[in-house]
């Protein structure tokens, strides 16, 4: 089995992590460029970021709906990104996850990269007595996405991948504030709702219990040995 490089980073500011995040990245491509192959690294970062939007790369600017004044207004930073997808918010009460892998270690196949992602979700939901789901064409997980007016999303995806290596990830609603949502097409997609773990099972949700069985399905499903780091 694989070594996978954990982290906890905690509350912390989302462009110091994009720059980590890169870090690592430019790292394992380095390795492969000089041809250190089986040199590179797996990595994952856990973390919580203070509120703020970021546009993936072929993303809308008017999926923003809320004014750069009211922006700041309500201390909600905002960033345009390198990751596929479109608008989305990360706050307090989010797990927000970012994988640094090699898929050449594993499967160079960014589709079914993100199934797998979507499974490890899908089975810490299950693990609260929720079914999580797919929805036909878009990236995530959802609740109900075949009943018209009940889609409701819980956790978005958006990646890059530069030679095989993986950055950005996944942003799992837990305790998360979900007004923010009201400021922005969530995804680019219109008439579906989101959700959060602590809406669908109606109390709060313990972040550390969840980071705990995260790390636990995330190990199965990729195959990994987990070392804090």
């Amino acid at each position: 089995m694989q070594e996978l490089l954990y982290k906890d980073l905690g509350l912390v500011d989302y462009k110091e992590t994009w720059d980590f995040q890169e870090q690592l990245l430019v790292s394992n491509v380095t390795k492969k460029q000089e041809g250190r192959l089986d040199e590179t690294k797996h990595h994952l970062l856990l973390l919580e970021h203070p509120l703020v939007y970021t546009l993936g790369k072929s993303g809308k600017e008017e999926h923003v709906l809320i004014s750069p004044e009211e922006r700041e207004e309500k201390n909600i930073q905002y960033y345009k990104i390198n990751r596929g997808g479109d608008i989305t918010f990360h706050g307090p009460g989010q797990l927000v996850g970012y994988p640094i892998l090699d898929l050449e270690k594993f499967y160079t196949d960014i589709g079914r990269y993100l199934r797998n992602l979507e499974e490890v979700i899908i089975k810490v939901m299950a693990t609260y007595g929720l079914k999580g789901d797919r929805s036909p064409g878009e990236t995530g997980v959802w609740l109900d996405p075949e009943v018209k007016g009940k889609e409701r999303k819980i956790c978005a995806m958006g990646v890059r991948c530069s030679r095989w290596i993986t950055m950005h990830g996944f942003a799992f609603n837990i305790n998360t504030d979900l007004q923010y949502f009201d400021y922005i097409v969530p995804c680019g997609i219109q008439n579906k709702g989101v959700t959060s773990l602590q809406k669908e099972l109606g109390h709060e949700v313990s972040m550390q219990e969840v980071k705990e069985r995260f790390l636990t399905a995330f190990s199965e499903v990729f195959n990994v040995v987990i070392v804090e780091n």
